[in-house]
């Protein structure tokens, strides 16, 4: 006996050498960085700011390489969403390669944007490995979203029509937060508050804590409102559609997460009343009427049938990526003295630069994403997994319902932020221990242990 308590067995240290924990979570946290600096630089869309985004991306794909060799072993985990991401940049070098494009050098700069996205996901599905890090991500999103939307009430409250009061615009815009759009900030939004809501309504928060995340996710929602972005106010319902579905769904935790979600919606309703004002009030008065109008021949409606169009010349590989701009001249149906520069439906833009080959790729990418989402929702409430799975997934719905009116996949910030959330509610689930979630389930404490968690 004595003998058996003297030698225990000895755990395998291969899988914790070759993936060290710390290294793991700086990566990840690196890789956040470089997503929540985009915004922050009017949305990425200067070619500084793409050029930063794609060095940093490059950077922290070099990094997980260098981690690889000097482990002297190649560890890469798979993910559903690599198979199409990949199919899709190799359409988009037969369209630069072969010289289908319209304009090589555009789509060749969109090329690298692309890929710039794709290291982005890789660098955060390979170190994506324990529980804590969806915690982490979870955190991150929750306090930039907060910071950034309490910046931007402020700013709509005292507006100088310059960026950070500071910048001026010279083609015109409309500023909300740090983007000249106030639909790109709608977009953000989009994205980010479901985190601290679904804290909210979920095991991983209690009391006060519960408290101040849903009074988080009211400042951000009511953000999207109070920008006037008719899309982002029509992606937030959507989503809140979704939420409840998924919540009367789990038929667990009695009234308490309806409750939380109720007394959600009343703060941003309350919030809204206080700073937006009449001000608020005719822009929803005025859906409506700007919905009418469209319908019976608005601009984006015309906008749309030249689209079709330009599909009809070039049905299967389309005109290039990022070549709808350049093109489009010589399709336009009306008269305008702008500049259109993008097709304000991201559905068609995308029909239209990769033709029935690109979009038939990026509905494979959908199908597998809600698809391997669906497959982790049983109990999401009591699993950071299945947490974040939904937080995800719900910022994906939010941005494909207002693509439908807006161009936020076309702004480098929120498409990257776009596929890292598809990616992250594609991924597998990692397995978290019985005992933990029944010590969250009674609102006690739980270190993780680093020691017997799966890397």
């Amino acid at each position: 006996m004595s003998t058996a308590l003297a030698t225990p067995p000895e755990p395998a240290p291969v899988a914790r050498v070759s993936q060290p924990p710390l290294t793991n979570t700086l990566l990840l946290a690196g890789a956040c960085g470089v997503l929540l600096l985009g915004p922050l630089a009017f949305g990425a869309v200067e070619s500084w700011s793409i050029f930063s985004l794609e060095a940093c991306s490059m950077l922290a794909l070099s990094v997980w390489a260098y981690r690889q060799w000097s482990n002297r072993q190649l560890n890469v985990s798979d993910h559903v969403l690599y198979r199409p991401m990949g199919v899709f940049l190799l359409l988009v070098l037969v369209q630069w390669l072969a010289g289908t494009t319209a304009y090589r050098l555009v789509t060749y700069s969109h090329l690298l944007l692309y890929a710039a996205y794709g290291m982005l996901v890789f660098v955060v599905t390979q170190s994506l490995r324990r529980y804590t890090h969806f915690e982490l991500m979870a955190k991150l999103f929750t306090w930039y979203g907060a910071v950034v939307a309490a910046f931007a009430v402020l700013q709509g409250i005292a507006p100088n029509g310059k960026l950070y009061w500071t910048w001026g615009l010279e083609q015109g815009g409309s500023i909300y937060g740090p983007y000249v759009n106030h639909n790109h900030y709608a977009g953000l939004m989009e994205m980010l508050t479901p985190f601290p809501l679904v804290l909210a309504v979920t095991q991983f928060t209690n009391g006060n804590r519960k408290i101040a995340m849903a009074g988080i996710a009211a400042l951000m929602a009511a953000s999207i409102f109070l920008s006037g972005s008719r899309g982002g106010m029509a992606a937030f319902v959507a989503q809140m559609v979704v939420l409840s579905v998924l919540l009367v769904r789990k038929r667990k935790g009695g009234w308490k997460q309806p409750l939380v979600l109720g007394a959600f919606l009343a703060v941003v309703i309350a919030f809204l009343v206080w700073l937006g004002g009449n001000e608020l009030t005719r822009r929803l008065v005025s859906i409506h009427s700007e919905a009418r109008e469209e319908l019976s021949g608005g601009v984006r409606l015309s906008i749309d049938r030249d689209c079709l169009r330009m599909l009809v010349k070039r049905p299967f590989l389309g005109w290039g990526l990022g070549t709808f701009p350049i093109v489009y001249p010589e399709f336009r149906s009306f008269y305008s003295t702008f500049f259109v520069n993008q097709a304000h439906n991201d559905y068609l833009q995308l029909l239209v630069e990769t033709g029935l080959a690109g979009f038939l790729i990026a509905v494979w990418f959908l199908v597998l994403v809600f698809r391997k989402a669906a497959g982790k929702l049983t109990n999401w409430t009591e699993t950071a997994t299945g947490a974040m799975t939904v937080a995800a997934l719900l910022g994906c719905v939010g941005i494909l319902v207002h693509s439908f009116l807006d161009f936020n996949l076309q702004i480098p910030a929120n498409a990257a932020l776009f596929y890292v959330l598809c990616a992250i509610a594609a991924s597998a689930p990692v397995q978290e221990s019985t005992r933990r979630r029944v010590l969250r389930r009674h609102n006690l404490v739980v270190q993780p242990n680093l020691e017997n968690t799966a890397i």
